[in-house]
């Protein structure tokens, strides 16, 4: 039995040569490529028994004829030859069967990569592809009207079915035959199409079997491939990669690329996207804070670049537009409101949030207000400094009519932001006055042409102005109460009801504001003989 084995297969012709017992009658082969199904079809090959190289079979033929050393010097027409002619003249013509027979490849490394076949049929599959698709792209063109030829894009790109057959492929062989397409020019569309639906199919398989570094190998290999260029994958599949790289604790290389690519286009993004939790270490927050901080950075110095000339603009990242800006802008103050109860979140962490973006970032600073009086309700141990430093964020002269009506009242804000508030609405309403009083109007246009500093100081002085008004009304108002007090005791005791009610009708008419503290003109507010 052993005659035709012996004389088609080098390697047991020598080791049964070698051997000093000429009654032996077992070799061991202790890493046969493909195991006893291989040496199988070995078997049935040497003694002419008919079987059908295919797909599933040829690359485990070509690894062990070629570990059996079954070549033309020991038989013409040995299996190591017809192996390579299948593969050769029939498996690389062929994008499916190139998918199949690298498939099979995999549990038959090294010696697959050693006998080139893994490379020919990487080579293969990206060739093919890129064929496709420019022969996809030849059948949309089509003349206009005015004779020139144009792409419809109404017609369905079919040039990229190859994309569910590569979702069989293993990890390294898939990166193998991404970046053979990348280099061959496949459209970044392309590759990002296969990349989500290669990732879909793997956590639709996911098996227990799994453990993390199988897990982190597939996150930061994906991370890996996506493609420069903007807006080729979905924003919720990135930050999906994010969230399982903060997870799983990956390559701190590919956490950032992936902060780099989302800031690159956070306008894109959700409330929902941000929302990340964190590794749950304890005392931490619930949401991973530190990692939208980063990605805001990315975003807002996009900006920077635009004046310095970074780097930024070698990667091919161009500054946000203010639509952009103002997308971010309410996304950040959305954020900002979700995680402003979590007791864990320091000030310090909370304001470099909200302080990542410029200030023409916001339209309206009600968001920021709201998120900002969320957090004073959820800390209520801050310090008056701190809740002074924590408001200077708030442009007041940016919030709504209804959101300074609120602050206006808000006993949770410290008294200077409150004032600041008041102050502010009086000087809305004097400029909607103004036309009703030009010299009044005058001096605001004079203010207005003044330079920020100037203006700034010119405010504060306004500011101190009025807090020593307010002071002064309090005593004011506090000397007449006792006066009325002291009035009201001596007439009763006097039984001179009339003058008593004449006496309050006329005190009922001073209060607080009996004269406005933001102008110093008489106030409109007058007793019945014209004083106040």
């Amino acid at each position: 039995m052993q005659f035709p084995l012996i004389s088609r297969c080098g390697r047991i012709r020598r080791l049964i040569s070698e051997c000093r017992d000429p009654s032996t009658s077992k070799l061991d082969f202790p890493n046969l490529p493909g195991g006893p199904e291989s040496f199988e079809l070995v078997a049935k090959f040497c003694y002419g028994i008919n079987f059908e190289i295919t797909t599933s079979n040829v690359a485990q033929l070509y690894c062990i004829s070629d570990y059996l050393e079954m070549t033309e010097e020991y038989g013409k027409g040995n299996l190591t030859s017809r192996s390579k002619s299948y593969l050769d003249d029939i498996v690389i013509k062929s994008l499916e069967m190139s998918v199949d027979v690298l498939h099979q490849c995999e549990a038959l490394l090294p010696l697959c990569e050693e006998l080139k076949i893994v490379g020919k049929c990487v080579d293969a599959i990206s060739s093919k592809a890129c064929v496709e698709q420019i022969a996809s792209s030849f059948s949309r063109l089509e003349y206009s009207n005015s004779g020139r030829l144009h792409m419809n894009k109404q017609t369905k790109d079919c040039g990229d079915w190859w994309i569910e057959d590569l979702s069989v492929l293993r990890i390294d062989m898939y990166q193998r035959v991404i970046e053979a397409m990348k280099g061959r020019g496949i459209r970044p569309e392309s590759i990002g199409a296969s990349l989500v639906n290669y990732t879909e199919n793997l956590l639709k398989k996911k098996i227990i079997l799994w453990n993390t570094s199988d897990e982190k190998l597939i996150v930061e290999t994906i991370a890996s491939l996506l493609p420069e260029e903007k807006l080729v994958v979905p924003m919720s599949f990135m930050f999906g990669l994010l969230r399982s790289a903060v997870m799983l604790d990956c390559a701190h290389s590919c956490r950032l690329s992936l902060e780099r690519r989302i800031g690159s286009q956070l306008d894109m993004a959700t409330l929902d996207d941000l929302l990340i939790p964190s590794s749950q270490n304890l005392g931490d927050t619930i949401f991973d804070v530190d990692t939208v901080h980063r990605i805001l950075v990315i975003f807002s110095q996009q900006d920077d670049s635009e004046e310095e000339g970074s780097v930024y603009d070698s990667d091919g990242l161009q500054p946000p537009s203010q639509t952009a800006l103002v997308k971010v802008g309410k996304l950040v103050d959305s954020y900002l409101a979700e995680i402003a109860p979590d007791g864990h979140l320091t000030l310090a962490r909370f304001i470099a949030i909200a302080d990542a973006l410029p200030s023409y970032a916001r339209v309206t600073d009600d968001g920021l207000y709201r998120a900002i009086d969320i957090y004073l309700k959820a800390h209520q141990g801050l310090s008056d400094l701190e809740k002074r430093r924590l408001c200077k964020l708030i442009d007041f002269q940016k919030l709504s009519e209804e959101a300074s009506a609120h602050a206006a009242q808000n006993d949770r804000l410290p008294l200077q932001a409150i004032v600041q508030v008041l102050y502010i609405e009086q000087l809305r309403l004097r400029d909607s006055l103004s036309c009703s009083n030009p010299d009044d109007d005058k001096n605001h246009k004079t203010m207005s042409s003044l330079s920020p500093r100037d203006n700034y100081a010119s405010l504060r002085r306004e500011n101190r102005e009025l807090k020593l008004e307010l002071a002064r009304m309090r005593v004011r108002l506090n000397d007449l109460e006792k006066g009325h007090a002291f009035m009201k005791r001596d007439l009763e005791k006097s039984g001179s009801q009339k003058l008593i009610n004449s006496i309050s009708r006329k005190f009922g008419r001073f209060s607080l504001f009996g004269r406005s503290p933001f102008t110093r003109s008489n106030s409109p507010t007058q007793g019945e003989d014209g004083r106040s």
